[in-house]
């Protein structure tokens, strides 16, 4: 009688420290910032590229800074701020190999307000395909296809790369000063 209620309780406690461990936290180190590559689509006679410098995790955002520009319109350019709001339990999933979709809002640097969503798409862990949509105007929405990657965690400890030596130009005979001439006495 004892062993079966020792046993039994051994399988609850085991069952709980699974249930625990499958529901834990997405480690918080991995998927502090991410990259995405800059993105290209196309316009009725043009095309709008989309650079994103790395996002950063705060709480449950990842922000970033954002330039677009429009070719041939250049009058269309914009630069503004973004942010993406993923949970902790949809970063689980993408790391489990399964698509999330995403909302965000982005505002130009003029407080204009426009409206981002997407889907993304993993590969691997740490990178995959992304698709991102922004709502300029009711009328227009612009599609960015392209990638993401979650940034390597930065170790403290790690000694910086040494330098490699820099080969020096060769002087420019237009530009360079003469050289100094001695003759024998």
């Amino acid at each position: 009688m004892l062993r079966r209620r020792l046993a039994l309780n051994l399988i609850v406690a085991s069952l709980a420290l699974i249930a625990t461990l499958q529901s834990a936290e997405v480690p918080r180190a991995g998927f502090d910032h991410v990259e995405v590559a800059p993105a290209k689509t196309s316009l009725y006679l043009g095309s709008a590229t989309l650079t994103l410098p790395a996002f950063s995790r705060h709480g449950g955002h990842y922000t970033s800074f954002y330039a677009a520009k429009v070719f041939p319109y250049f009058f269309y350019n914009e630069t503004g701020h973004l942010q993406i709001e993923i949970s902790d339990e949809a970063l689980q999933r993408l790391a489990q190999g399964e698509p999330i979709d995403f909302q965000g809002r982005a505002e130009r640097a003029d407080g204009a307000p426009r409206r981002v969503s997407g889907r993304a798409t993993p590969l691997d862990p740490h990178s995959g395909k992304i698709k991102v949509r922004v709502t300029y105007s009711p009328r227009i929405e612009l599609i960015f296809n392209t990638t993401y990657r979650f940034a390597p965690p930065q170790t403290t400890d790690a000694a910086p790369p040494e330098p490699t030596p820099a080969t020096p130009l060769p002087a420019n005979p237009l530009t360079a000063p003469p050289a100094a001439t001695t003759s024998p006495p």
